[in-house]
């Protein structure tokens, strides 16, 4: 059974950084497109980043562009999310996601998506 595992949440006040993993297990990791999704209480659970299955295409969110990296090491399965000038309104339950396929580009709507990590919390004071 695939298993996302997300790590690295905590808590940060403004303007600091965290980064975020995630490790893959029992997936062909080379074979997924991977992304980070962020669930704010009472909201939905929105894209922030994407990375094509071979690293060499990525995608943000408008509210993140500059401010998070994404990043994938295929031989170890693990994508990572550097996090920087972090705002209050980034906190959120941070989710991992796995996208079946070699398909084109980056893909943002959650049902993209065919596996789930179990979330890490993010949260920033002011």
């Amino acid at each position: 059974q695939v298993q996302l595992v997300a790590s690295g949440g905590g808590l940060v006040q403004a303007g600091g950084s965290l980064s975020l993993s995630c490790a893959a297990s029992r997936l062909p990791f080379g074979t997924y497109a991977m992304g980070w999704f962020r669930q704010a209480p009472g909201k939905e659970r929105d894209f922030v980043a994407g990375i094509n299955w071979s690293g060499g295409s990525t995608y943000y969110a408008d509210s993140v562009k500059g401010r998070f990296t994404i990043s994938r090491d295929n031989a170890k399965n693990t994508v990572h999310l550097q996090m920087s000038s972090l705002k209050p309104e980034d906190t959120a339950v941070y989710y991992c996601a796995a996208e079946l396929g070699r398909r084109v580009g980056v893909h943002v709507q959650v049902s993209d998506y065919n596996y789930w990590g179990q979330g890490t919390q993010v949260t920033v004071s002011s």
